[in-house]
């Protein structure tokens, strides 16, 4: 990162409270959603930072930064498109007794598949200081994955963070085609049952746009999340049934 006459970020102090998510750069600069740099990575200020609509994301040899973009990119899920081709390997998977989703019984593993590399795109944020903080979240509970497994091998998945009802996906992997999305359209089920009002997507891509997400503003992001950590803690338990009523829904 270089100076620009208009960026004037703040420096973080380990467990330093974020500034306002209002105060983060604008889309004057080239750095719009920067919020702040510095302060420590760790399970309690991962947490703080969700719960106010920050994440971090830098590469490794770069001090911590945290974002707040403007907009958002969120996924509703009601909104997920499941477009034919998907909807058609979703049946088979269903309909095999050797595939199934899983929940949280290898979230390291899936993070380490998520760090792996990656077409077109040279090295990677999820160091293996972000795979300790997120899994100390995740042994608090607040982290989870969600997995795609065929024949007993891991070949896909995600993780997120959830506080509440609040959902805020991070990454994905895939080792054989479509094994990511199977684990977003699990992802899609499990939450509409739960109903999480939006899957936090970040920021802004081609890909995301195609299952259905959309930009929103950062206020109305911040609000919402707000209200939905106020709700019950999700039951992170997967059931083959929910395939039943993802396909149902999308296809009325």
């Amino acid at each position: 990162m270089t100076y620009h006459p208009k960026t004037t970020l703040p420096w973080l102090e380990p467990h330093q409270p974020f500034p306002p998510v209002e105060q983060a750069l604008q889309d004057d600069t080239p750095w719009p959603g920067l919020l702040a740099a510095g302060g420590v990575l760790d399970a309690d200020t991962l947490e703080q930072a969700y719960r106010q609509g920050i994440f971090p994301w830098y590469s490794d040899n770069q001090p911590i930064l945290w974002w707040s973009t403007d907009p958002r990119m969120v996924l509703r899920p009601d909104n997920f498109r499941l477009h034919r081709s998907l909807r058609k390997t979703i049946q088979r998977f269903a309909a095999s007794p050797q595939c199934e989703i899983r929940i949280d019984t290898q979230f390291a593993d899936v993070m380490r598949a998520c760090a792996g590399p990656r077409a077109h795109q040279s090295g990677t944020w999820i160091t293996d200081d972000v795979l300790d903080a997120y899994t100390a979240l995740h042994r608090r509970g607040l982290a989870h994955s969600v997995e795609t497994w065929v024949d007993g091998t891991l070949v896909g998945g995600l993780y997120c963070v959830a506080l509440g009802r609040a959902v805020y996906g991070e990454s994905m992997f895939t080792r054989v085609p479509d094994a990511s999305k199977i684990a977003l359209a699990a992802l899609v089920a499990l939450s509409r049952t739960h109903g999480v009002e939006m899957i936090d997507c970040q920021q802004e891509t081609a890909h995301l746009a195609s299952l259905g997400a959309s930009a929103i503003a950062r206020e109305v992001f911040v609000e919402s999340i707000a209200q939905a950590q106020q709700k019950p803690a999700m039951q992170w338990q997967f059931s083959a049934r929910l395939w039943g009523s993802l396909l149902q829904k999308i296809q009325q």
